[in-house]
Formats: structure tokens, C-alpha cells, sequence
């Protein structure tokens, strides 16, 4: 062995540490060579025998024999009166990454690369430890460190497996619950700096940044029920009724300084309160690890770890399995298109530009001050591809929400003129990302049948709801960010001129089935000064309750999948807090009462009357009846099913007068019975309404039949045949 090679594992700055250290085939033996600084001696124990290392000269911490040929051996290292450990040599070891492994890593197409890259506890030839293995072409050494080698970078330098990046070695006697990260020193930066690990299943409980160990492999699922139905309750006919949940704030233990419930407390808790709400689903805003509660999740640092501030890996497990056995699917929002700038974690990863463009004009995001993915880069698209599905498959999630896409699609995005770079046809489009996200929605579909992927895209980007071969992103659903704002502008002016923007509830039904939408009433509605859902609504208190309740059920009513978050059924008052508790404590105020008494029923109506879901995304499903009634603040239309006689007529006066007498055409002859009424006494209305109505045959509204209704005030009322 060379004095240069010695003195470069010294000064670790060698990328093959295995081809020094360990046991060497020599002629007449095996040459065993160990790296302990400060050992005063070191011992090779085999079969019973001691086999004394010498220190070589000039180099300290390097310990040498000529020992017989042989396998397993152990060392016992000797730093002093009552400091003597016998230890597992990591150099004795071979790879824990196989060929086949790093080919595919190379290529980007690793589908399952949280199994080769990260902290995996194992039995590796016949011994317990953990293997290690990181993705840094740029690095000129790496080390492990963490608790099991009080954080010194000399004990376990890793060796670099070809020209693939990835560095790998496997530490005996480490396991599950320890805390480690990486020590990168890099060609022309003397000093080196540590690193969090891109893909740790566990972290530190923030602020505290290191990676923590976690044995995946011992959690026992309970929900193969649920698995085995999800396609089936997925289809496009299901109902798809979505409770918008942030993790730390739905509920909190003020006796006990106002701490979060941890993911053992909220399972139970939230599967019986949404089971008693009548939600299929629940969503959960980003819960990846982030450093910052104040980001709500939206700045991730380890994207395959949940967040540590709830429990354990196996913690959340447990909380998706409680929903899922209660027949709830869970939904989780999923950030691919930035990372924040945190030195300890992605940034810069190897002192180079290695998950981020190098680029700031594709690189940087002016409107965050956060980092964008290289989404040319095949590595950093398998990253984010495997980190989908590790999702989808380790945690048995049921589908991501993922958040900003436009930011993605487009290269202009929030950049003035001179800021950007068009790609290579001249346009704004980020070809790099449209490839990655048809990459993601195919994998996805392939690797996960029934698993839902729901883009949050607020412009008018064509298909984004259809598949790839047919020229779209692929994804299963789209928030409908159109029919939210049109809808809460409406909501928000007064009656008495909403007639001058009538066209603000139909022009959403022009564009309503071409994507597969999701009506979202979410956490973005209600944050930055924008208040309450309830807040928003004009007159008294009595009119702003009767508007909320007509609100919801107008949105139950019209074409799309439907999502509300926390708090909304509340009726609560305040701006949402991501430090505090929803406002549980006005349910004992008869009108929040009606609110949450009113968002049961329509989930209830939306599961017993198909017509309300089946055809939500064709426009088979919807029949205008009255659609001009500007001047009475009327609206009238019907929702079809499969079957032909499965219809609701939903008639919404809007305005706080009760219109007596009113005709309504109806594509069926005979009784037709109110559904659901939020006008209703126990949902805090004036009690008006027609139980039953007879059809007349009086052609009305493009029909043979009709029928004369009462409607309430500031109400919408739901009728069926029958």
C-alpha cells in the first residue's frame, strides 16, 4: 500500500477506504489493515486466537498484521484503562448495493430506490448493523457519522461503488433509533460540512436536523380490506368527499401545554369524527419532514421521512391503517416542485447544484426564496418518481395531492420579462417538468392501480386530467381553482347585486367536464388575512349562516368531487392558526350545530343519490333547468345518474327573499320529495319549505312537466323523484 494512499484515508480524502482497510489476500496469508485513531492497540480475534496489529510508523491510527487466511473476525480496540471495545470490522464487509442497482439508479429508472439508497438495518453476511448508501458524484470522500461513533467522521469512511455517486458502507451493531448524517468533503472546499440524508425514513424532532434510523420492516397492516376495494371505490362514479386536515392543529391537549395530538392520538380520533361526518377521505397537508411548522409542510428538507413532531414512521402507519379500517381513505399532499434552502439538507447536496438547476432562472423561485428540481436530471426525477411511490407503497397512501404545478409547467412562472430562458421551441412551456409529470402519473398507474393523483393546477393548461396517450399530464384529478373563485365572489357580494353577477355561477358549467375536477374549499381560503369562510359572507349573522350552509350545498350539488377543510363545517369564526386548535368549543352554539348538521347530511345525500356523483365528470350528468333567473337570484338544475330515473333537482334562491309559487320544469312526471333542505329548523333555518311537490303539466324550462315550489331564503333545497 502506498504512503500516498495511506495519507490520503488520513486527511479522508479517499474515495475507496475498503481497498486499504480490511482484510487483503497477500501471498503466505491475509493482510488486515484498520484505521482507529487514538487506539493504543488494536487485536484481531478469531477462532479462539489474538492476533496483536502493529502501528505503522508515520501513520497514526493505522494498525497492520499478517494474520492466516480466514473469514469472520472481530476487533478489539484498546484506547486506555477501562475504554477496551470489541467491535465488528465495517471494512470486512462487502456491498449491500448490487450492479443491477446502481445500473438502474444511473438511468433514473430505480422504481423502488428507497430500497437501495438511505440507512437500512439488515443482516449483511451473518451480522446485524446498518447498511449506508448516498447519491454525491461530486464528493471526494464521504463519512458516516452519529451517535454509534460519537460523530467522528475518521471511523466510518465510505467508499464510492464506480462511477455511479453512490456511496455505500454497512456499519455492524448500529440499528433502529439512531441518529446519523453525512460528512462530504469535496474537491476545493478544505472545509467539510455535513448533510442530512436525502432519503431518511426518520428525522430528529425539528428544530434539531439530524436523520434518525427506522426499521420499516415490523409495522403489521390491517387493512387489506380496504386495499383490495380501492380501486373499485376510486371510480369515477364513487362519491369523493375530501376532509382537508393539518396534522398538528385539528385538534391539541391545552391541559398539556396545548401540544398536537401524536398520529397513535389522531387515528382513532379522526377516523370516528369523519366516519360520524360522512367524508370518504381524508387529505392531510404536507406531512414530510419540514423544519418550519410555519411552512404548514410546504418546505420539505426529507422528503421520505413523516414529520418526527407526531411520532415514529411506524406511528403514522398505524394512523393510516386506523382511518383505512374505518373505511377512509387518506390522501397526502406532496411538494415535487421546490425544497428550501437549509444548508444541512438538499441544497447544494455535494457542493454542487445536484437536486436544483444549476441555473437560477430554472433554479430558483422568486416568489419563495426556494430551490427548483432539476427536472432534466434522470437521477433527480427517479428521486422524486421513487418518493411517490414509497408513499403510495411503504405507507399505503392512497393517493397525493400534489401541490403547485403550474409553478412547473411554466418557465415564466412569477418572472418578469429578461428573467427566463424559453426552451428549445421558443415557448414558456418546462418540457423538463411536462416529461416528468407524465412520467410520474404513468408510473403511478402502473406500479399503483386505484391510486389517485390530484394536481393543484390554477391555469387553463389543457388535459391535465387525461391520460398520457392521449396527449395530457395524466393525472387523475384537478382542483377546480375556477370554480372556487367565481363561487366565494358571488358568495361574498350582496344580494342585492347578485344579479349583476349571475354569470358567476354558470360560467363554471361551460368548462365543467373537461377535466375530472375536485371543488376545493381549502386551507387556502381561509389564511393571510382572508378570514373565515364565514367572515366572508355578507349581512347579519342569521344571513351569513344561511349563505355558508347554501354555499356547501350548492357545491355538493354541482358536477366534481368535493373537498372542505377543517374547520369549514365549523362555521368557525377565527382565521385558521396553524399553532392552535380548531374553535371545537362553538359546537355548543345551535347555529355551528346546523353548519356541521348540514355537512353530514350532504355527504350522507351524496352517498344515497348517485345522481348527485355518478356522471360528475361527463355532461351527461347535468341538466341546466334555470339558468338565466338573474333577477330572482335563482338557479335551478338537475344532476342524472346512470339510471334513468336516478335524478336530484337542486333549486338555490340566493337571495333573502322566500319566493312563493315558484315553477320549475322537471324532466319526469309525478311526486317529487325534498331530498335536503338548508333552510331546515335543525340546521338553524326558518323551517320553510315544500315537503312534497306533484308535476303539473305545465311545459316550463324546456319540459312537459312542472312544479310549484316555496323556496326559502338564502337556500338551497335538494328534490328526487318518487
Amino acid at each position: 500500500m502506498s504512503d500516498e494512499s495511506l495519507r490520503r484515508l488520513l486527511t479522508l480524502r479517499h474515495g475507496d477506504p475498503h481497498g486499504v482497510l480490511g482484510p487483503h489476500p497477500v501471498a503466505g496469508g491475509q493482510l488486515l489493515r484498520v484505521f482507529r485513531p487514538d487506539a493504543l492497540k488494536v487485536t484481531a480475534l478469531r477462532a479462539g486466537k489474538r492476533f496483536p496489529l502493529a502501528p505503522r510508523t508515520g501513520f497514526d491510527g493505522i494498525f497492520e498484521a499478517l494474520t492466516p487466511p480466514g473469514e469472520r473476525y472481530r476487533l478489539e480496540v484498546d484506547y486506555g484503562p477501562g475504554r477496551v471495545f470489541t467491535v465488528d470490522d465495517p471494512y470486512a464487509f462487502g456491498p449491500t448495493v448490487g450492479a443491477q442497482d446502481l445500473h438502474f439508479a444511473g438511468e433514473g429508472r430505480h422504481e423502488r430506490l428507497w430500497e437501495v439508497l438511505g440507512a437500512h438495518p439488515r443482516t449483511h453476511q451473518g451480522v446485524d448493523g446498518t447498511s449506508f448508501a448516498v447519491w454525491a458524484p461530486n464528493a471526494e470522500s464521504i463519512s458516516v457519522v452519529g451517535d454509534f461513533n460519537r460523530w467522528d467522521s475518521r471511523i466510518h469512511l465510505m467508499r464510492c461503488l464506480g462511477s455511479s455517486g453512490i456511496w455505500e458502507i454497512f456499519v455492524p451493531g448500529v440499528g433502529d433509533g439512531e441518529r446519523y448524517k453525512f460528512e462530504l468533503r469535496v474537491r476545493g472546499q478544505p472545509d467539510p460540512f455535513h448533510k442530512a440524508d436525502p432519503m431518511a425514513f426518520g428525522t430528529e424532532v425539528p428544530p434539531r436536523t439530524a436523520s434518525v434510523i427506522h426499521d420499516s420492516r415490523r409495522y403489521a397492516w390491517g387493512d387489506a380490506r380496504w386495499l383490495t376495494a380501492r380501486k373499485d371505490r376510486h371510480a369515477p362514479s364513487q362519491p369523493m368527499s375530501i376532509y382537508e386536515v393539518h396534522p398538528t392543529s385539528w385538534r391539541r391537549v391545552p391541559e398539556e401545554g396545548n401540544r398536537p395530538l401524536t398520529w397513535r392520538e389522531l387515528g382513532p380520533a379522526l377516523a370516528s369524527y369523519v366516519k360520524a361526518q360522512g367524508f370518504t377521505h381524508v387529505e392531510l397537508l404536507p406531512i414530510a419532514e419540514h423544519p418550519y411548522g410555519g411552512s404548514w409542510g410546504y418546505q420539505v428538507t426529507s422528503y421520505f421521512a413523516p414529520t418526527a413532531r407526531l411520532g415514529t414512521p411506524d406511528d403514522f402507519r398505524f394512523f393510516i391503517d386506523t382511518l383505512h379500517q374505518a373505511g377512509i381513505g387518506v390522501l397526502v399532499d406532496w411538494v415535487p416542485g421546490h425544497f428550501p434552502r437549509d444548508a444541512w439538507a438538499l441544497a447544494r447536496f455535494d457542493g454542487t447544484a445536484l437536486y436544483e438547476h444549476e441555473d437560477p432562472r430554472k433554479g430558483a423561485h422568486p416568489d419563495w426564496g426556494t430551490l427548483i428540481f432539476n427536472f432534466g436530471r434522470n437521477e433527480v426525477r427517479n428521486f422524486l418518481v421513487a418518493n411517490a411511490l414509497f408513499w403510495l407503497e411503504t405507507f399505503h397512501v392512497d393517493g397525493l395531492r400534489v401541490d403547485a404545478v403550474a409553478s412547473m409547467l411554466y418557465l415564466d412562472y412569477s418572472r418578469k420579462h429578461g428573467e427566463w430562458e424559453p426552451n428549445v421551441h421558443g415557448g414558456r412551456e418546462n418540457l423538463e417538468a411536462i416529461a416528468f409529470l407524465r412520467e410520474l402519473n404513468d408510473t403511478v398507474q402502473r406500479r399503483v392501480p386505484g391510486a389517485l393523483v390530484i394536481a393543484e393546477e390554477s391555469t387553463a393548461w389543457p388535459k391535465v386530467s387525461r391520460p398520457v396517450a392521449d396527449g395530457g399530464l395524466g393525472f387523475t384529478h384537478k382542483w377546480n381553482m375556477g370554480w372556487m373563485h367565481d363561487t366565494l365572489k358571488y358568495f361574498q357580494t350582496d344580494p342585492i347585486y347578485r344579479r349583476h353577477h349571475h354569470h358567476q355561477l354558470t360560467f363554471g358549467l361551460i368548462y365543467a367536464f373537461t377535466e375530472n375536477f375536485v371543488l376545493p374549499l381549502s386551507h387556502d381560503e381561509v389564511v393571510h388575512g382572508k378570514g373565515a369562510l364565514i367572515n366572508k359572507l355578507p349581512g347579519d349573522d342569521w344571513q351569513r349562516f344561511a349563505t355558508l350552509r347554501a354555499l356547501y350545498a350548492w357545491m355538493f350539488a354541482h358536477p366534481g368531487k368535493k373537498l372542505l377543510f377543517m374547520g369549514g363545517e365549523l362555521a368557525q369564526w377565527k382565521e385558521w392558526n396553524h399553532d392552535h386548535s380548531l374553535d371545537w368549543h362553538l359546537l355548543e352554539l345551535s347555529p355551528h350545530q346546523g353548519v356541521q348538521r348540514l355537512v353530514a347530511q350532504l355527504n350522507r345525500a351524496l352517498a344515497d343519490y348517485p345522481a348527485l356523483r355518478e356522471l360528475d365528470f361527463t355532461p351527461d350528468g347535468f341538466q341546466w333547468m334555470q339558468a338565466d333567473a338573474a333577477d330572482y337570484n335563482v338557479y335551478a338544475f338537475v344532476r342524472q345518474g346512470t339510471a334513468a330515473t336516478a335524478r336530484v333537482l337542486c333549486v338555490a334562491n340566493l337571495s333573502p327573499v322566500v319566493r312563493t309559487g315558484y315553477r320549475v320544469g322537471v324532466p319526469l312526471p309525478g311526486r317529487w320529495h325534498e331530498v335536503l333542505s338548508t333552510d331546515a329548523r335543525d340546521l338553524g333555518g326558518t323551517g320553510i319549505h315544500s315537503a312534497e311537490a306533484q308535476t303539473e303539466s305545465v311545459a316550463w324550462d324546456g319540459q312537459a312537466q312542472s312544479l310549484v315550489l316555496t323556496l326559502p331564503p338564502l337556500a338551497v333545497v335538494y328534490f328526487a323523484p318518487g
